[in-house]
């Protein structure tokens, strides 16, 4: 941990000469689902994948047996009711628990008898994507719906060309880093985390009335370090900045009073995910707290990785770019199925299992970067940065573990029990079987520890069945879900963009990266 000298001695406050804060609202909230565009920039930080391992299968020697076995238990569960298989929801385990427990951002029984997260999905990927062209019922790639529009390098179309470059397994060999996803109803960054005192209660209203009782300016005056100390992240920036309106502050409870004047209360489940998720592969890790001087020339404040991710996440939270965007936009609480379980209306088939398995390949393997995807499966909020993957081949046919693709596809006209016959592409010579495992970062609780490394992070693997459908090169062409819970959607920033912001409702972007670049020396 590093003290400056006295007085002004802090870059970061040569970037404030001449910067004016105003104490009015914004447009956007800050920390709803919104993106504002602001000025400034903070440049991203690019990770890259670790090569992956050359191997035929991703399923070890260990246990292939008891794998076998329970893949072909569950083929066959599929195979005997369609329909109550696809309402199963996929195997989850937790790959690696995180330096601390967090309350993922889930929704309440009460919104999920409502299915307030089909309207909040939907307001997400409203950003995104404004292509309301009409669409097919086949499970071909869509115009929203190509893995070339989102990925980096789209070089691999087919499992013979991904198996042959050893790429049924892949890595991102920098970890995407931990953080909180910063919930409305606790103030967003203007929650005081470890504060003994801070209610953490679901009533937004409690937290508030705590943090007024208990102004900011007050504890700064009073010179107490431990309760300077223990100030929220937008408090901590607002003092170090010498903005004495406390703007970004006031903005953070700002965003969840106009959801509680309109409704009596904030949902547990807002907050900005969709701005850490970026940030997190994006940005570098601040893997040190740092201590600076505030802009008064005397109050010491130390910022600690969890204060610098928060600024991080609400910075592309606020400031994100254009971002690169596929999937459904389906809007539709209870969309129609066929006899099978599967999904009619096209807008609601989401993201196609061809398009994912080649988006997930060429982009954490061939571009060797991560992305967002979508798992709101389970009712958790759902945005969350990618970390790796592995996958096996299967015979849908057989329902066994095949380590050739010449024996793992069937071709069409010999699959005779295909459930989804009817949907298939009238280009598909044949059908592939995969069992992908796909491990992504998710929330842990933010905490005073001085030090960050991807052992602090909370990470999880969801295993998806699925098949490909080949054209007759092997081409991948299209595919059908073996369950209705699967990603929606998958985006990320275009590599090398940057975040940009400034203004009372969002921390200024050259802030932020100095904060990071001090924190990650």
């Amino acid at each position: 941990m590093s003290t400056p000298p006295k007085k002004h001695n802090c870059p970061i406050l040569d970037l404030f000469k001449g910067c004016g804060y105003s104490s009015s609202k914004p447009e956007q909230p800050s920390c709803g689902c919104g993106h504002g565009h602001d000025h400034g920039h903070a440049h991203s930080h690019e990770e890259a994948t670790a090569p992956p391992a050359d191997s035929q299968s991703a399923a070890g020697d260990a246990g292939q047996l008891g794998a076998e076995q329970a893949l072909r238990a569950d083929l066959e569960a599929f195979d005997k009711n369609p329909a109550e298989f696809m309402d199963r929801l996929p195997l989850k385990r937790t790959e690696q628990k995180g330096a601390t427990a967090a309350a993922l951002p889930i929704f309440s029984a009460e919104a999920i008898e409502k299915k307030a997260y089909v309207g909040a999905r939907d307001e997400l990927r409203t950003l995104f994507d404004n292509d309301e062209e009409q669409r097919a019922t086949r499970a071909a790639f869509m115009a929203n719906d190509q893995a070339r529009n989102l990925v980096d390098s789209y070089v691999h179309t087919s499992p013979q060309s991904m198996q042959a470059s050893g790429l049924m397994q892949a890595r991102l060999s920098t970890t995407p880093w931990s953080d909180d996803y910063w919930g409305l109803y606790l103030g967003c960054l203007g929650k005081r985390y470890t504060d003994p005192g801070f209610p953490h209660s679901e009533d937004w209203l409690e937290n508030y009335n705590y943090v007024q009782s208990r102004p900011a300016s007050d504890i700064v005056s009073s010179g107490n370090a431990a309760a300077i100390n223990n100030l929220s992240p937008s408090e901590k920036y607002d003092i170090l900045v010498g903005d004495s309106s406390f703007s970004l502050t006031r903005q953070m409870w700002a965003d969840g009073q106009s959801y509680h004047q309109q409704y009596g209360y904030v949902e547990t489940w807002m907050g900005i995910c969709h701005g850490w998720a970026p940030a997190s592969y994006m940005m570098r890790r601040p893997v040190r707290a740092i201590t600076l001087t505030a802009a008064d020339g005397r109050t010491q404040l130390t910022f600690y990785p969890s204060d610098i991710k928060a600024l991080a996440s609400l910075l592309w939270a606020k400031g994100s770019p254009q971002v690169k965007f596929i999937g459904g936009r389906c809007n539709v609480a209870n969309p129609e199925r066929d006899e099978i379980g599967r999904v009619i209306a096209q807008d609601c088939f989401d993201t196609n299992p061809g398009t994912w398995h080649l988006a997930v390949v060429n982009q954490i393997a061939a571009s060797k970067r991560g992305m967002v995807m979508d798992v709101t499966f389970d009712y958790q909020v759902w945005n969350q940065p990618t970390v790796g993957y592995r996958y096996n081949h299967f015979n849908p046919k057989t329902m066994t573990y095949q380590s050739s693709i010449a024996a793992a596809a069937v071709p069409r006209a010999s699959f005779t029990n295909d459930k989804f016959a009817k949907y298939r592409s009238s280009s598909t010579a044949s059908i592939i079987g995969i069992e992908m495992f796909v491990s992504y970062t998710v929330e842990t609780a933010p905490s005073h520890s001085t030090t960050d490394s991807p052992a602090d992070d909370a990470i999880q693997e969801v295993r998806y069945l699925y098949d490909l459908e080949l054209d007759i090169s092997g081409k991948i062409i299209g595919g059908e879900w073996r369950c209705k819970a699967h990603p929606d959607f998958l985006w990320t920033p275009p590599k090398g963009s940057q975040a940009q912001g400034s203004g009372p409702g969002v921390p200024k972007a050259a802030v932020v990266e100095q904060l990071i670049n001090q924190a990650s020396s």
